[in-house]
């Protein structure tokens, strides 16, 4: 303001002395109340501004989340269709070791059974493949540590040449997809025999 005014003075020619501080228009509001309103108004600002990132932090967890759930939404869609495919496994995989047992007997060397055996076994190396393809795993614990998270404990077993806790004998394969316990495998596990 002190400025603006000796400029004006240059300006028009006039020759003043200081500038009366009585002269200066008053404000309604104070000095006091201009510095409170101030500090009100920072206050909001960073209340806004924590409010914003927060509401910016959500949004992106919310995004990460549904992006997480389309994903496994696409890699575990076909659970259930694994789940019933499985069992269809298992019965082709009885029906190949039957076969196998039948064709290798002496006293009945029957050429058709040892075809019907090639193919099923043709066919389940087949179903094998397309599940390796599509993530589903069978599990092989026989001499792992039970996992409460991949076997069902169907039995104990007297440990002979193992060691306590460790799977003896699988009864039904279990399966995975993609990592994912998708049938338990039904187990015997090792005990200390008890004499």
């Amino acid at each position: 303001c002190a400025f603006s005014t000796a400029a004006q003075q240059r300006s028009t020619g006039d020759e003043c002395g200081p500038e009366d501080p009585s002269e200066e228009p008053k404000h309604p509001l104070s000095d006091c109340a201009l510095e409170h309103k101030a500090i009100k108004l920072e206050e909001q600002v960073r209340d806004l501004t924590e409010r914003y990132r927060r509401a910016l932090a959500d949004s992106e967890n919310v995004r990460r989340r549904t992006q997480k759930f389309v994903e496994d939404a696409k890699l575990f869609g076909i659970q259930s269709f694994c789940r019933d495919l499985v069992e269809v496994a298992d019965i082709l995989e009885k029906t190949a070791e039957s076969a196998a047992g039948h064709a290798e007997e002496p006293s009945d060397p029957n050429p058709t059974l040892k075809k019907i055996y090639e193919g099923l076994s043709l066919i389940e190396a087949k179903l094998q493949s397309v599940f390796a393809k599509h993530g589903l795993q069978k599990m092989n614990p026989v001499g792992g540590r039970y996992d409460p998270y991949d076997h069902e404990i169907i039995c104990h077993v007297p440990a002979e040449g193992m060691q306590p806790g460790t799977v003896a004998l699988v009864t039904q394969d279990g399966y995975k997809l993609h990592g994912r316990t998708i049938r338990h495998a039904l187990v015997g596990v090792a005990v200390e025999a008890q004499e």
